[in-house]
């Protein structure tokens, strides 16, 4: 389905995610960010960063994953990302819902 984000048309799965993260931008980043009442932090940034290149490599993302990753620890992870931190984030970072996430 398409929606629009940050003036953009986008097409998303039923849950909200990109379908193709060749649509993603920072400022779409930032919308979806706004929509879950995060404000993105150079912090998250680098989190957002690095889910994006793990994707690209094809790295199945876990929060265990994450937690090990030397980027950021399971205790930060949760406090930039604070609901469902790994599904809110790969949802900003504008990748798929990693296949562990309810």
């Amino acid at each position: 389905m398409e929606t629009i984000i940050a003036g953009k048309h986008i097409t998303v799965n039923e849950e909200g995610y990109l379908t193709d993260v060749h649509q993603w931008d920072e400022k779409v980043g930032e919308a979806i960010a706004a929509d879950a009442n995060i404000t993105l932090t150079p912090r998250h940034w680098e989190v957002i960063k690095y889910l994006q290149k793990e994707n690209a490599d094809q790295v199945a993302l876990t929060i265990r994953r994450i937690g090990k990753s030397n980027v950021v620890d399971i205790k930060e992870f949760y406090q930039l990302f604070p609901l469902a931190p790994l599904k809110t984030a790969t949802k900003i970072a504008g990748i798929p819902k990693p296949a562990g996430c309810i």
